[in-house]
């Protein structure tokens, strides 16, 4: 074995492969193969009914979603084959083979925070300058606004 050699690697490898082959042919494994259900679930499905029904457990080719009230239930009832479907053509595999509903609350992801781009200080020369672009406006409101419109642009580079 201290004779082999390790094939030159040209670019890094993605740290989920990486756990992928440690964990590969274990029960760990296992799970984390059927793990990437949630993570195609709102696309194979759309937002619509990702809104509405969620993954929460998935055993011996049965998913388990949670439905946040009886219309919708009904109607994923006529929609299983559907959903099975778009899902294993994301898998790429036929790893789900039915659909189980349960009642109960469904938990949508956090919304990202917003973007707030970082601001710096102006320095006092950068502060005459903008006061000195805005000057030519007469109308001081729309001044004050122009001015605040071009601090901030420089505030955020």
């Amino acid at each position: 074995m201290a004779d082999e050699k390790r094939r030159r690697m040209y670019r890094p490898a993605p740290v989920s492969s990486l756990i992928e082959s440690v964990f590969a042919g274990t029960a760990a494994g296992k799970r984390l193969h059927e793990g990437r259900i949630w993570e195609v679930w709102e696309e194979a499905v759309g937002k619509g009914i990702a809104k509405h029904a969620t993954p929460v457990a998935f055993r011996e080719g049965v998913l388990t979603l949670r439905v946040d009230s009886a219309p919708w239930m009904q109607q994923l009832t006529y929609l299983k084959k559907d959903l099975i479907t778009k899902v294993n053509a994301l898998l790429e595999e036929e790893m789900v083979q039915d659909i189980f509903l349960k009642a109960g609350q469904v938990k949508l992801p956090p919304a990202p925070p917003p973007f707030k781009p970082k601001r710096r200080q102006l320095t006092e020369a950068e502060r005459a300058w903008v006061v000195e672009q805005a000057q030519e406006v007469t109308d001081p409101e729309l001044r004050a606004v122009f001015e605040n419109l071009i601090r901030k642009d420089l505030e955020s580079r």
